[in-house]
């Protein structure tokens, strides 16, 4: 298996991508450390890897807080001895438009979509640049090009690229790679309860006229984690049916 004996931590991993990607990593060997502040998904999710016969480590933890990102952090090292990958998955939305948009809202969504990803980019950091090896992936979004309501979201999307890329050139000589992955609409919870009208229009201008599954999004985020991609650093891939191009 591909991540046997791999210790992967995924932030944001009770529900929707980050689940799926936990699950996918437990599939194939790796022992998982879930993370979110849904203390109730968390544990399910949990529950559900723990059946599948592969190591688990849930950790309740708001990522925009520093000192609850180095306590995670420490218990996955204390536990398994080692980190191999970091997804750093987890990300909010509180969407408006400019002129309405509050100070809450804004910072809200600065706050864990783009200082939670920082501080756990860090902590990952310090224990990879010691190891000598490790892989990062970070989850973009294709709301980083701009998007009506989201000028908090697409802010920090748009900040993660330049994240992504001063981390791996800054890591590099560690021997740790990091890149991330630019989803498009993606079938997760988020679009549940979207009325048909909204998601035709979300559909309209991608090429391949389809919305795009966990597994999917999932399959690009464990290639990237793989030695399969080990000359692949400091990119940002689209995983969006060909938005991009539009």
């Amino acid at each position: 298996m591909e991540f046997e004996g791999k210790v992967v931590l995924v932030t944001g991993s009770a529900q929707g991508i980050g689940k799926t990607a936990a699950l996918a990593f437990a599939g194939e060997g790796a022992k998982v450390v879930l993370n979110d502040i849904n203390k109730e998904r968390l544990s399910e999710a949990a529950a559900e890897i723990e059946k599948t016969g592969a190591k688990c480590l849930a950790v309740a933890a708001d990522t925009s807080v520093r000192s609850e990102v180095e306590d995670m952090f420490n218990q996955a090292v204390d536990k398994f001895g080692h980190l191999d990958v970091l997804v750093n998955n987890a990300g909010i939305t509180r969407d408006a438009f400019i002129h309405k948009m509050t100070e809450e809202q804004w910072q809200q969504v600065i706050n864990v979509n783009l200082t939670g990803v920082f501080f756990c980019l860090q902590a990952a950091a310090m224990i990879m640049r010691e190891a000598g090896t490790g892989k990062i992936v970070n989850i973009s979004s294709a709301a980083r090009f701009g998007n009506m309501g989201q000028a908090n979201y697409s802010s920090t999307k748009a900040a993660v690229e330049g994240l992504t890329r001063t981390a791996a050139k800054e890591l590099a000589g560690k021997g740790v790679r990091v890149n991330a992955v630019s989803p498009g609409p993606i079938a997760t919870d988020m679009l549940k309860g979207v009325p048909d009208k909204v998601i035709e229009k979300i559909i309209a201008p991608i090429p391949l006229h389809r919305i795009g599954t966990p597994e999917e999004l999932s399959n690009l985020i464990l290639f990237l984690a793989s030695d399969k991609s080990s000359y692949i650093t400091g990119q940002v891939i689209n995983c969006d049916g060909g938005w991009f191009m539009t």
